[in-house]
């Protein structure tokens, strides 16, 4: 589809490097107790037609700061913003051996954590509401949608570069389950899957080539990681392994996509080299009312931290989809 292009609501005077003071950084308390961050970004202006609430969800490793620019567009939009840290990632904590593994022994309990977060952060509000996901965000909003447990129902769901399998592609889905079950049993799950970086074999000098060509917008993660020490975080564990191609079998079993009766947008990159590129065009084609934005090699994982002219395209798509999606 084509999109009309738009300049960036945040500008040239936005500091990435800093959580204004009209937000709030809170602790949400899962069923179990464990500390889950979220924030709060600022209220749209007052001068800014109204447009809905969004719940924005980052990716494996991340942490919501990676995002505040783009938070501040929506809300120069009009849209109210928050986002949340995964259980055992960003400011919620760790579940591994140590504080640089990212570790999980289910999908499910993440799925459990956004649909009970979802249910009270939505409570009271006006309006539409649009639930957004980055990556392995994107993995889990989906299958949360999918699975028909997020009360009330999202208006419109936007997944960017969303992680539904991994590298390699050659490797069917089933192998590579299989050899993830194998490694579990062989030794602690939680034990690092592999040394450094997003993926295997990636020196870490290297990982800002897998994620975005704008080294300035690279480097605001590694300022954050440095303020925050807590944000840090490396390597998935084999029980993260192990649960990911569980979770993606789930996702691709027959039927499942088919039934997702809600609008999806879909911004991805045909260049990813984190997430599998065929599996995004496998859901494209599966999912029943999606519309998508497919960048090439200009565009890294990511996208909406990529240069300005990927980023502003991709923002625009995802302006206008809902836009027209839920004008009401």
């Amino acid at each position: 589809m084509s999109t009309t292009m738009t300049k960036p609501a945040t500008g040239q005077g936005f500091d990435r490097r800093a959580i204004p003071a009209a937000a709030s950084e809170s602790v949400w308390h899962a069923k179990d107790g464990h500390e889950i961050r979220y924030i709060d970004w600022p209220a749209p202006p007052a001068n800014v037609p109204y447009r809905g609430s969004m719940l924005f969800m980052a990716g494996r490793g991340d942490a919501y700061e990676k995002y505040i620019e783009s938070f501040e567009h929506w809300r120069l939009r009009g849209w109210q913003v928050s986002a949340a840290d995964w259980r055992g990632q960003g400011g919620s904590g760790r579940l591994g051996l140590d504080d640089s593994t990212g570790h999980i022994d289910d999908f499910a309990l993440w799925i459990t954590d956004l649909a009970d977060f979802w249910r009270k952060w939505a409570e009271g509000r006006e309006g539409p509401l649009a639930l957004m996901g980055h990556s392995m965000g994107g993995h889990l909003t989906l299958r949360a949608v999918m699975e028909k447990v997020l009360t009330p129902v999202p208006d419109a769901l936007v997944l960017s570069a969303p992680m539904l399998d991994v590298f390699p592609e050659a490797v069917p889905l089933p192998i590579k389950l299989g050899l993830a079950r194998l490694m579990t049993k062989l030794g602690d799950p939680r034990r690092p899957a592999w040394k450094m970086s997003e993926r295997p074999g990636v020196k870490a000098g290297l990982r800002g080539d897998l994620l975005t060509h704008d080294k300035a917008r690279y480097q605001d993660e590694i300022w954050w990681r440095k303020h925050r020490p807590e944000l840090r975080l490396g390597p998935g564990s084999w029980g993260w392994v192990k649960g990911a191609m569980e979770s993606s079998a789930t996702l691709f079993r027959r039927g499942a996509m088919e039934g997702v009766d809600m609008p999806v947008y879909i911004v991805a990159t045909n260049a990813d080299r984190l997430v599998s590129p065929s599996a995004i065009r496998s859901a494209i084609a599966r999912l029943p009312r999606v519309e998508s934005l497919l960048f090439g090699k200009e565009a890294r994982h990511e996208i909406l931290r990529e240069e300005d002219s990927i980023r502003n395209r991709a923002l625009a798509g995802i302006d206008e989809f809902l836009e027209r999606t839920l004008t009401r």
